[in-house]
C-alpha cells in the first residue's frame, strides 16, 4: 500500500486509490501529509509491534518508512480506533519501473525484515514488491500493517505473493533471460509458478532453489487447483505443527536463492554511450553550463532527468544544488549499472528508473487509479530534457506538438536539448527515412511546437552549432 496516493503536493484529503484491498489498514493523504487508518485488530498488532526490538530497529536504521502513532488524528479519521502518520516518500514507483538489481535488493529487503519480525513471533501479513518503494538507490519497506503475531502454525501468507512478485521476476531476467519490466506491467499480481516454470531450462532444473520455490510451487499449484480439490490446505499446515523455525528456514533459503541470482547482460544500445564521441569538448562544457546555470538559479530544486543514461547530468544537478533527481531511461542495462554505482558510492538523492518515454507506466489496477501513472506521481520543479527529442522525433515518429505536450504533463520548468539536422545523431537517424518524410524537422518548427506549451526564456547554440538548448517555463 502506496504512502502517497499521487505523490502531488495537493490540499485536501484522499484515500490511496492503492490501499482499498486491506479493509484493516488504508492509507490516506490529508493536506500533503500521509496517514494510516488502523482498525481495532490492527491497531492492537502496530502496538505490539512497536513493544518489540525488531521493529524500532527497523525504523532507526531506516528500513521502514518513518511512522508515529498519533494522539490526536485529523478529524477525517476519527472513525479509525488509531492512526498512524508515515514520512512521505519523494516519488512512488513501481517494480516495473526497477532495474533488475534494484528489484533484488527490494526482495532481499523484505526477507530481512521478514526474518526480523520472525526472530520476535511476528510475521509480514503480505509480501508484494509494491510494499517497498525506493528513496534514491535505498530501498524502503512501507506496509507497517504487515506486521501482526505469528499464530501458531500458521503458513506465512506473504510466499506466494513473494515469489510471484519478488522472485519470479528475478528467475525470468537472471534464467530466462527475459525482461520482467512488461511482464509485471501487464500482470499486477505477477508471474505464477506455473508460468515462470516451463522457462526453466538446462542445469538450471538442478539449482535447488528453484526446484523447491518455482518447480515444485509449480506442480502444487497445479495440483489444488483442481477444482475437484477441497483440501483444507491451512488447517493442513496447522496439524503438521509449522512452526517459527520452519518459516525462518523458509526465508532463509528463499534469501540465499535471491541471492544467487544475477543479470550476466554486458552490453545495451546506449551501455557505451557515456563516452559521448559525437560531442566536441566546446559543445559538452557549454552544455554543462548551461544546465548548471539552471539549477543554480533554483536552489533546492526537485529535478526530472529525461534520458539520464549513465547520470552525467543528474549528478551535475546535485553539485550545483539540486535536493533531488529521478533518472530516467529506457535502457535497463544502463539505469543497472547506474543504480549500482549509486548504491555502491551512498548517493541516495538519485532515484534511477527504466522508463520508455514513448510507451510511459500508465494508470493500471482497480478502474484504471489504483496504481498511478508514471506522470501523474512525478513532483518535480525543473526537467531536463537532453539529448532526447531527435529520438522521439524520428525513431518514434512522434511529432514535435506531441512531445511538447508530454514535457509539458510535467508541469514544471523545461531545459531541453534539440539536435539539429546536421548533428551527427540527427543526421544518422534521418539517413534511414524516406526522403522528405521529416521534412519538418528542423529548429523554426520545433520552437513554434515549444512556443505553443512554454515561454522560452534563454536559447544558446553549441559552439558547433549543431545543437540548441532552451530554458523555459509553462504557460
Amino acid at each position: 500500500m502506496s504512502p502517497d496516493p499521487a505523490n502531488r503536493r495537493s490540499t485536501g484529503s484522499a484515500r490511496d486509490p492503492g490501499s482499498f484491498r486491506d479493509p484493516t489498514s488504508q492509507v490516506f493523504s490529508i493536506d500533503g501529509e500521509i496517514f494510516r487508518g488502523l482498525d481495532q485488530h490492527a491497531l492492537a498488532d502496530y502496538q505490539a509491534a512497536a513493544q518489540t526490538t525488531f521493529f524500532p530497529r527497523l525504523l532507526t536504521e531506516g528500513a521502514v518508512v518513518g511512522t508515529d502513532l498519533l494522539a490526536s488524528p485529523p478529524p477525517e479519521l476519527s472513525q479509525w480506533a488509531g492512526v498512524l502518520r508515515h514520512d512521505r516518500v519523494s516519488t512512488i514507483t513501481y517494480p516495473f519501473e526497477w532495474a533488475f538489481e534494484m528489484l533484488r535488493d527490494a526482495a532481499l529487503l523484505q526477507l530481512d525484515v521478514t526474518a526480523a519480525a520472525l526472530g520476535e513471533g511476528f510475521i509480514t501479513k503480505d509480501a508484494t514488491s509494491y510494499n517497498v518503494q525506493f528513496e534514491g538507490s535505498r530501498p524502503v519497506f512501507i506496509d507497517v500493517g504487515s506486521f501482526q503475531p505469528l499464530r501458531k502454525g500458521e503458513q506465512w501468507y506473504g510466499y506466494r505473493q513473494f515469489c510471484e512478485l519478488f522472485l519470479n521476476p528475478l528467475v525470468l531476467q537472471a534464467v530466462g533471460g527475459v525482461a520482467f519490466h512488461p511482464w509485471l506491467r501487464g500482470a499486477i499480481d505477477g508471474i505464477s509458478p506455473s508460468e515462470l516454470a516451463p522457462l526453466i531450462e538446462g542445469k538450471q532444473r538442478l539449482n535447488r532453489g528453484l526446484l523447491v520455490h518455482v518447480r515444485m510451487h509449480a506442480r502444487a499449484e497445479n495440483r489444488y487447483a483442481d477444482a475437484d480439490s477441497e483440501r483444507d490446505i491451512s488447517n493442513e499446515m496447522k496439524q503438521a505443527g509449522l512452526g517459527p523455525a520452519v518459516l525462518s528456514a523458509q526465508v532463509a533459503n528463499l534469501r540465499r536463492t535471491v541471492e544467487g541470482l544475477t543479470w550476466k547482460a554486458q552490453r545495451s544500445t546506449w551501455s557505451d554511450y557515456s563516452d559521448r564521441g559525437h560531442y566536441s569538448d566546446n559543445d559538452l562544457a557549454a552544455k554543462d553550463r548551461f544546465v548548471a546555470d539552471t539549477i543554480k538559479a533554483h536552489p533546492g530544486a526537485a529535478v526530472l532527468d529525461l534520458g539520464a543514461n549513465d547520470g552525467r547530468f543528474s549528478k551535475l544537478a546535485l553539485e550545483n544544488g539540486a535536493s533531488r533527481v529521478v533518472a530516467v531511461d529506457s535502457d535497463h542495462l544502463v539505469i543497472d549499472r547506474l543504480y549500482r554505482h549509486l548504491r555502491d558510492t551512498g548517493e541516495s538523492r538519485i532515484l534511477p528508473l527504466v522508463i520508455d518515454l514513448a510507451n510511459p507506466s500508465p494508470g493500471m489496477g482497480w478502474r484504471g487509479v489504483e496504481r498511478r501513472s508514471f506522470t501523474d506521481r512525478m513532483n518535480v520543479d525543473i526537467v531536463l530534457c537532453l539529448a532526447v527529442v531527435h529520438h522521439l522525433a524520428l525513431t518514434d515518429t512522434v511529432p514535435f506538438d506531441l512531445i511538447v505536450d508530454l514535457l509539458a504533463d510535467f508541469g514544471s520548468d523545461l531545459v531541453v536539448e534539440f539536435p539539429h539536422r546536421d548533428d551527427p545523431m540527427a543526421a544518422r537517424l534521418l539517413a534511414r527515412k524516406r526522403s522528405g518524410l521529416f521534412d519538418h524537422y528542423d529548429r523554426p518548427q520545433w520552437e513554434a511546437a515549444l512556443g505553443r506549451r512554454f515561454t522560452i526564456n534563454a536559447t544558446e547554440t553549441a559552439p558547433s552549432g549543431r545543437r540548441t538548448l532552451y530554458r523555459c517555463t509553462p504557460l
